[in-house]
C-alpha cells in the first residue's frame, strides 16, 4: 500500500532569541552574544537553502527594540552592515533573494542605503528568499494592510492578506522561537494563524543546521487539519 509523501515546510520563520543570555552565561559582553547570533544566521541561511526551504523569515529587529540602550542598538546596526558586506557575494552567487519586511527606512541613512543595495542586487534571484524583519511589528503590519485594502474596496481576510509585507511569500508553515520563551512577541501574527509552532530551549547562538533539520522533520510528521478532522 502506497504511503503519502511527508509534507515539506516551504516557509519557515524564526524568532532569534537568546543572544544576551548566551553571553551572560559565559560572562561575556552582550555584544559578543550578538556577534555569535550573526554566525548562527549565516549557517542557518545556508542550511535552509540546502534543505530546500523556499522562504526563511528572521525576526532581526522589532519595533519594540528601540527601547534598548543606544549603545546596543548601534552595535546591532554595525553587525547588520558587516553581515551584508561580508556575506552578500555568497548569497547572491547562491541565488538567495533578500527581502525586507517592516519599516527599515527608520534606520540610519547608511544602513538604509546598504540594505536597499543588497535587495536590488538579489531581486532577480530565484532560490531561497531570506526575509529579514527590520523595525517590524505584526500589529503595525496588519493595520497598514487594512488601510491599503480599504483604499481599494472591501476589507476581507483575502484583501488584507494581499497587502501584508509577506504577500509574495508562501504561506507560513513553521514558526520557531529559541531560548525557551513561549510567546510570539508581535511577530507574524496574521501569518501564524495556522502555522505549526515550535519553542526550543536552545539559545540562538547555539542553534545549528541540525536543529533546523530536526524542526523540519517534526513539521513533516505533524497532522495539519486546519480546523477539520
Amino acid at each position: 500500500m502506497a504511503t503519502s509523501e511527508p509534507v515539506r515546510a516551504r516557509h519557515v520563520a524564526i524568532i532569534m532569541d537568546g543572544n544576551g543570555r548566551w553571553a551572560k552565561k559565559r560572562h561575556l559582553p552582550r555584544a559578543l552574544g550578538h556577534q555569535r547570533g550573526v554566525d548562527a544566521v549565516r549557517r542557518v541561511v545556508r542550511g535552509a537553502r540546502e534543505l530546500g526551504v523556499e522562504a526563511l523569515t528572521l525576526y532581526a529587529f522589532s519595533t519594540e527594540n528601540w527601547r534598548r540602550p543606544e549603545e546596543e542598538i548601534s552595535d546591532l546596526m554595525g553587525l547588520m552592515k558587516r553581515f551584508i558586506l561580508s556575506d552578500l557575494d555568497e548569497f547572491a552567487a547562491a541565488g538567495v533573494r533578500l527581502k525586507i519586511i517592516g519599516d527599515y527606512k527608520a534606520f540610519r541613512p547608511d544602513v538604509v542605503e546598504l540594505v536597499e543595495g543588497a535587495v536590488a542586487r538579489t531581486a532577480d534571484n530565484s532560490g531561497t528568499t531570506l526575509a529579514v524583519a527590520l523595525n517590524y511589528g505584526a500589529q503595525d503590519e496588519i493595520a497598514r494592510a487594512a488601510i491599503k485594502a480599504a483604499a481599494k474596496g472591501a476589507i476581507t481576510p483575502d484583501t488584507i492578506a494581499a497587502e501584508l509585507d509577506t504577500a509574495d511569500l508562501p504561506p507560513l508553515d513553521l514558526l520557531i522561537r529559541t531560548s525557551g520563551e513561549v510567546r510570539l512577541s508581535n511577530f507574524l501574527l496574521w501569518q501564524a494563524a495556522y502555522a505549526e509552532l515550535l519553542f526550543t530551549d536552545v539559545l540562538w547562538p547555539d542553534f545549528s543546521v541540525d536543529h533546523l533539520r530536526d524542526a523540519l522533520e517534526m513539521f513533516a510528521n505533524r497532522d495539519r487539519r486546519y480546523g477539520g478532522r
